[in-house]
């Protein structure tokens, strides 16, 4: 047996023997590995099914399963295989499937990125309730979903002929490139002390390849935006989110927790009503209560007729700019 995800010929050194020795070689027409027998000048019969007596008694026969059916053993004989999968050989199965609905489903056929924008933030949702359910199998299926986009994405941008185009291997070859840069640790000889030091180093790296993507650019040097701690941090993401990265990038910047207070706004400043102004230090309970507290911070602007995401969406945008004002000067 040979795996259809292994290119033909490229067989283990005791199948070459078997084929080789046999005194028949029996496969099913179109087998893909007949090209590469041809070229070992291998003679081979074409037959509909294996035939156990077709070498009669002196001599061994080779039978060539068919590389998308598991294989049919009778007595006596044996299973060698000929070729296996590497780890991740079953995503061009993947690769292999999106080309061919993108070719001949009507709905794979004419959708285009943004048609599939919404799915790249529901599949995640809908993988993250899978994870946190306990259920595994759940979970499994619902990363198949989220890599689907990722596939999807790609074979819609092969497409494109005004040299903006990229594969999905592309796509993989620019995420390689990006973890084994940023971790010179691993890759190189960069000695690091932890994992503290991994993701100083981490954001080092790549505040500078956003300077070398601004000299690429060839912005003035005086008009391009200096890096910041919060370059990348996504604005789409949902509001409770996006504060939490917002912060994280922040401490780890050094950047001072003052600037969090600032970012509620004029009643935050003048030390509001009396009410917590969500510091860290502001609960006497444990995480339980956390939850608790920001759940009733959402029925008390729902009271005031706000909106809870638009008013933390706010305040992020203004802890942002407070944050690079900072770094400015």
């Amino acid at each position: 047996m040979t795996s259809p995800r292994v290119a033909p010929g490229l067989l283990s050194w005791p199948a070459w023997q078997a084929l080789r020795s046999a005194a028949v070689v029996l496969a099913p027409a179109g087998h893909p590995q007949l090209p590469a027998l041809d070229e070992a000048g291998i003679a081979y019969r074409i037959v509909d099914a294996i035939d156990p007596g077709a070498a009669g008694q002196d001599g061994t026969s080779v039978w060539l399963a068919p590389p998308d059916a598991a294989p049919v053993v009778p007595p006596g004989a044996r299973l060698l295989p000929g070729s296996a999968d590497l780890p991740g050989a079953h995503l061009i199965d993947l690769v292999a499937t999106m080309d061919r609905l993108r070719r001949n489903c009507p709905w794979d056929a004419r959708q285009t990125h943004e048609s599939l924008a919404p799915y790249l933030l529901e599949e995640p949702y809908e993988a993250l309730d899978a994870l946190e359910s306990g259920d595994q199998e759940a979970f499994r299926e619902e990363l198949g979903d989220v890599l689907l986009q990722v596939a999807f994405h790609a074979r819609v941008a092969a497409e494109r002929q005004d040299g903006t185009g990229y594969t999905i291997d592309d796509v993989a070859d620019g995420i390689v490139a990006k973890l084994v840069r940023r971790h010179p640790h691993v890759f190189a000889d960069v000695p690091v002390s932890g994992a503290d030091e991994v993701t100083r180093n981490w954001d080092d790296i790549k505040k500078q390849e956003k300077r070398e993507r601004a000299e690429r650019s060839g912005a003035p040097a005086g008009e391009a935006e200096p890096p910041s701690a919060l370059d990348g941090v996504p604005f789409g993401q949902p509001a409770l989110s996006l504060a939490a990265q917002l912060q994280r990038r922040a401490e780890r910047a050094g950047i001072p927790a003052g600037l969090g207070r600032l970012a509620g706004g004029p009643e935050d400043r003048d030390g509001g009503s009396g009410d917590s102004d969500g510091g860290p230090g502001d609960s006497d309970g444990g995480p339980g209560d956390i939850g608790r507290d920001l759940f009733r911070l959402v029925a008390r602007a729902r009271a005031a007729g706000c909106d809870p995401e638009t008013e933390l969406r706010a305040a992020a945008r203004r802890y942002r700019d407070l944050v690079r004002d900072w770094e400015r000067s």
